[in-house]
C-alpha cells in the first residue's frame, strides 16, 4: 500500500469515525410542547405545575442527562377553532411531544393531525372516552378516562338502588361522550337515563333554567352533571330558583365541580348554600411525600406570584405528563435514537395559500417515541405512571365528596378494583377483588335531609296508562261499558283496588275494545298490549298458550275448577228414605246374600251348637235372625278380663272371668 493510498484510506476512517460520533451526539436541547387555556380553572392550576415540572426535570441529573427540556406553550382560549390553530402553529416548531390538549373537542381534531406527523399527544385533563378509540394511536390520556367516572357514578345509583336518572350534561363531544358511558355502565346495574338534558355551550342563564324547568318535569330526581367547570355553577344557580335543591332531589356531580372548590381562593362554602347536600366526585391521588412536596412548592410559588387560584387534581396529573414526556425521551435518546423531522410529501401549500402547510413536518422517531411513553412506569405525584393493554392508566380510582354546610367532606372511594368503599383504594389494590361489600358514610343531601330520598316522583306532563276493556254483550257483572271511560264491573273494580295501592298516583284512561253487541277477540286484546297500543288491559280474560307467549297475566283472582251440573228433583221426606240409596233389585241381591250365609252358617253350627238345633220352624227363624243380625250388629271380638289355663294329665281345666271349664 502507497502512501497516498495510506493517507486516503486514514481521512476517510476519521471522516466515517466523525459521522458515527454525530449520530450518536444527544441534542442539547428538546422542545415540547403544552396546548391549555390559559384562563380557565384547569389552565390556571396546570399552567404553574407544568413549569414547575420542567423546571424540576432540567434540575434533575439522572433524567436528560446533558439535554435541557425546553416548554412551548400556546393559549387556546377555550375555543376549538382557535385552539386547532395554536395546535397546528405549535407543531411547526418542531416539538416532540405536547402536554394536551385540555379540551376533548380539541383533541378529536388534533388527534388526525398527530397521526400524520407522528407527534404524541398527552393530555392531563380531556376525558372524553371516545378519545381512547384505536383511530387517534397518538393520543395518550394522562388522567383518568370518564368512562370509570361513569362506572363510579352507577355504582352510587346502584348502592341507593335508584333505577332511573336524568343527565344534564354540556352539548359537546366531552358532554355527549361521557353520558354515553354513562348509560352503558347504567345499563350493568339495570339502571338508565329517562331523560337527556342536553346545554349548548356558552348558554346564558335563560337558557340552563328553561332546560333545567323541562328536566324537573321528569319523573326522576336524581340529576348527574356533566357539564364545564367554567360555567357549570350558573347550573346550580338556576336549580336553585327552581327550588330543585330542596329535600327530595339527589345532584351526583362529575370531578368538573371538584376541580372548581379545589381551585376556590377560600374553602369557606357560606356563600354557596345552594350546592349544599351534592354528591362529588374527585379522582383520587393517594397520600405520599412526593405529592406534599410538589404541594409545598406549588404554594410557594404561587404566593411569590400572587395566584389566586388553588390547586387542584388536574394540575397533578399535568405535573406528572411533563415527567412522563421527559422519561420517554431520555429512553428514546439512550436507546441511540435521534430526533429529526423531515417533510410531509402530502402537505403542500396550493397556488396563492398563505397556510403554510409545508412547513409541517413529521417526527421520524414519533412511533419508537410513542412506545416509549406507552412502557412508562414511575411513580408520580398522582401515585403509579403506568399504561395498560387499553392504554387506559392502571389504577383508576375516584374521591367521593358530599357537600356540608362548610365544605365538602369524604365519603368514600370508588375504585375499579373493589368498587364503593371507605378504604382508600392503595389499600385495597393489595388486596384481592371484592365488590359484594359496598359502603358509603352517611350523606347530608339536599334540604339538610339525612334521609335517602327516594329518587322518583311521578312526572307532571306524565301521560296516562292506556287501559283496554273489553265491551262485550254476555257477563255484564265482570265487565261492562256504558260510554267512553264509563267502565264498571267486578273486574273493574278489582284493577281500581290495585291502583290505590301503589304508592305514587297513576292516572288511568280506560279504552273499550268492541261495540258492545258481540263479544270481541280477547287475544286480539292481547296482541294490542304486546304491540304497546295498549299498555294493560282489564277483563275476564283466560289464561291461554297464546297469550302468555306474548304477555304476562296477573294471578287469577277468580276461583276456577271442574264441577258437574245435575238438575234437582223436589222429593217429600219418608220415614223409608234410608231405602233411596240402594234400588229393589239391590235390597233383593242383598238380602238374598244374607239368608245364603245364614244357611250356611246353619249347615256348620247345627250338628254342634245347640242354638242351632230344634223343630223346624225354629231353625229357619234361626236361620233369617242371624242373617238379620248380621246386618245390624257390630262383630266385634269379646275382650276377657281375667283367664287362665292349668293342664293335669290329659285334663285341660280354664277359667276365663270367674266361670270354670274342664276338657279331656
Amino acid at each position: 500500500m502507497g502512501a497516498a493510498q495510506l493517507v486516503a484510506w486514514f481521512l476517510a476512517f476519521a471522516a466515517a469515525a466523525g459521522v458515527v460520533s454525530a449520530a450518536g451526539a444527544r441534542p442539547s436541547e428538546v422542545a415540547v410542547g403544552a396546548l391549555f387555556t390559559y384562563d380557565s380553572t384547569i389552565g390556571h392550576a396546570a399552567r404553574l405545575a407544568i413549569e414547575l415540572a420542567v423546571d424540576d426535570v432540567n434540575a434533575d441529573g439522572t433524567v436528560l442527562s446533558g439535554t435541557k427540556l425546553s416548554l412551548k406553550s400556546r393559549d387556546t382560549n377555550c375555543s376549538a377553532f382557535i385552539g386547532t390553530v395554536e395546535a397546528l402553529q405549535l407543531m411547526e416548531e418542531n416539538v416532540v411531544a405536547v402536554i394536551g390538549p385540555q379540551s376533548s373537542g380539541i383533541g378529536h381534531v388534533i388527534s388526525h393531525v398527530a397521526n400524520e406527523l407522528h407527534i404524541p399527544l398527552l393530555s392531563f385533563a380531556a376525558t372524553d372516552p371516545t378519545l381512547s378509540a384505536l383511530e387517534y394511536p397518538y393520543f395518550l390520556r394522562t388522567t383518568i378516562s370518564d368512562y370509570f367516572q361513569m362506572n363510579a357514578v352507577a355504582s352510587i345509583v346502584d348502592y341507593y338502588q335508584w333505577k332511573r336518572v336524568t343527565a344534564i350534561y354540556v352539548d359537546d363531544d366531552y358532554g355527549r361522550g361521557g353520558v354515553s358511558a354513562l348509560g352503558d355502565a347504567l345499563a350493568s346495574k339495570r339502571a338508565m337515563i329517562s331523560y337527556k338534558a342536553a346545554i349548548p355551550p356558552n348558554s346564558n342563564s335563560d337558557v340552563i333554567s328553561d332546560i333545567l324547568f323541562t328536566a324537573n318535569m321528569m319523573e326522576s330526581r336524581v340529576m348527574v352533571v356533566h357539564v364545564n367547570p367554567d360555567t357549570g355553577m350558573r347550573i346550580f344557580s338556576a336549580a336553585n330558583e327552581l327550588r330543585m335543591m330542596a329535600t327530595g332531589y339527589v345532584w351526583i356531580v362529575t370531578d368538573w365541580l371538584a376541580a372548581v372548590l379545589d381551585s376556590s381562593a377560600s374553602r369557606d362554602l357560606k356563600d354557596m348554600s345552594h350546592i349544599r347536600g351534592l354528591i362529588v366526585l374527585r379522582q383520587h391521588t393517594p397520600e405520599s411525600d412526593v405529592k406534599n412536596e410538589f404541594i409545598s412548592k406549588w404554594n410557594t410559588v404561587a404566593h411569590n406570584r400572587s395566584i389566586t387560584s388553588g390547586l387542584n387534581s388536574y394540575s397533578f396529573y399535568a405535573y406528572d405528563s411533563v415527567w412522563t414526556v421527559a422519561r420517554a425521551i431520555d429512553q428514546f435518546l439512550n436507546s441511540g435514537q435521534q430526533i429529526n423531522f423531515s417533510t410531509d410529501p402530502k402537505l403542500h401549500d396550493s397556488n396563492g395559500s398563505t397556510l403554510r402547510l409545508s412547513t409541517l413536518k413529521i417526527f421520524d422517531g414519533g412511533e419508537q417515541m410513542l412506545q416509549q411513553l406507552l412502557l412508562t412506569n414511575f411513580t408520580g405525584v398522582t401515585g403509579p405512571v403506568q399504561f395498560g393493554s387499553d392504554g387506559h392508566l392502571v389504577r383508576p380510582a375516584y374521591d367521593i365528596l358530599n357537600v356540608g354546610g362548610s365544605g365538602y367532606r369524604l365519603i368514600g372511594y370508588w375504585s375499579n378494583h373493589s368498587g364503593l368503599s371507605v378504604a382508600a383504594p392503595e389499600i385495597l389494590y393489595q388486596k384481592p377483588p371484592n365488590t359484594s361489600a359496598q359502603q358509603l358514610y352517611n350523606v347530608l343531601w339536599p334540604g339538610d335531609s339525612t334521609t335517602t330520598p327516594k329518587g322518583w316522583v311521578f312526572r307532571n306532563n306524565g301521560k296516562a296508562l292506556r287501559v283496554g276493556v273489553p265491551n262485550k254483550a254476555s257477563f255484564k257483572d265482570l265487565v261492562s261499558s256504558r260510554g267512553p271511560g264509563n267502565v264498571t264491573g267486578y273486574c273493574i273494580d278489582v284493577f281500581n283496588a290495585a291502583i290505590k295501592l301503589l304508592p305514587y298516583p297513576t292516572p288511568v284512561q280506560f279504552v273499550t275494545i268492541g261495540d258492545g253487541t258481540k263479544n270481541p277477540s280477547y287475544i286480539g286484546i292481547v296482541q294490542m298490549v304486546a304491540a304497546n297500543i295498549l299498555d294493560a288491559a282489564v277483563g275476564d280474560f283466560a289464561i291461554v298458550r297464546n297469550g302468555t307467549a306474548i304477555s304476562e297475566y296477573t294471578q287469577p283472582y277468580v276461583e276456577a275448577g271442574l264441577v258437574i251440573v245435575a238438575p234437582v228433583k223436589q222429593i217429600n221426606p219418608s220415614a223409608w228414605a234410608f231405602l233411596k240409596p240402594f234400588t229393589l233389585e239391590m235390597w233383593c241381591v242383598t238380602g238374598a246374600l244374607f239368608i245364603l250365609v245364614g244357611i250356611v252358617v246353619w249347615l256348620l253350627e247345627h250338628r254342634i251348637n245347640e242354638e242351632f238345633r230344634g223343630s223346624p220352624r225354629q231353625q229357619v227363624i234361626t236361620i233369617f235372625w242371624f242373617s238379620f243380625s248380621t246386618m245390624f250388629t257390630s262383630h266385634s271380638k269379646k275382650r276377657l278380663k281375667h283367664a287362665w289355663a292349668v293342664r293335669v294329665d290329659n285334663m285341660v281345666i280354664c277359667c276365663a272371668d270367674n266361670q270354670f271349664k274342664l276338657y279331656c
